[in-house]
């Protein structure tokens, strides 16, 4: 019986560098605003927008605009779909990892 590779369980919306820093940031803030992102992640504004669009359509985050003051800001919030995705996409990188690091620990000789 083959199993298949924690690779395989990777999600390429998910996965994506850009989108996968969003979401791990957004996590850890819980409300994160789009010049916070833009900075951190060091994107355009342009290309910001662009990975929040993938994201939002794939319901995975909600995007909210309002005014702090008189100036506009966007706050990006995971939604319990976009939880559980990182979730899946986490576990799936440490089975990942736990693969590679056992190869490390086999003997070269074999």
């Amino acid at each position: 019986m083959t199993t298949a590779h924690p690779a395989n369980g990777l999600d390429d919306v998910v996965h994506q560098r850009v989108r996968l820093g969003i979401m791990a940031i957004t996590h850890q803030a819980r409300q994160v605003e789009f010049g916070f992102l833009r900075e951190t992640l060091q994107l355009t504004a342009g290309n910001l927008g662009q990975h929040l669009t993938v994201l939002e359509k794939a319901e995975l985050i909600r995007i909210e605009k309002g005014y702090e003051g008189k100036r506009p800001r966007t706050w990006v919030t995971l939604t319990a779909t976009g939880e559980a995705a990182l979730r899946t996409e986490i576990a799936h990188l440490k089975q990942l990892i736990h693969q590679v690091e056992q190869a490390d620990t086999v003997p070269a000789d074999r």
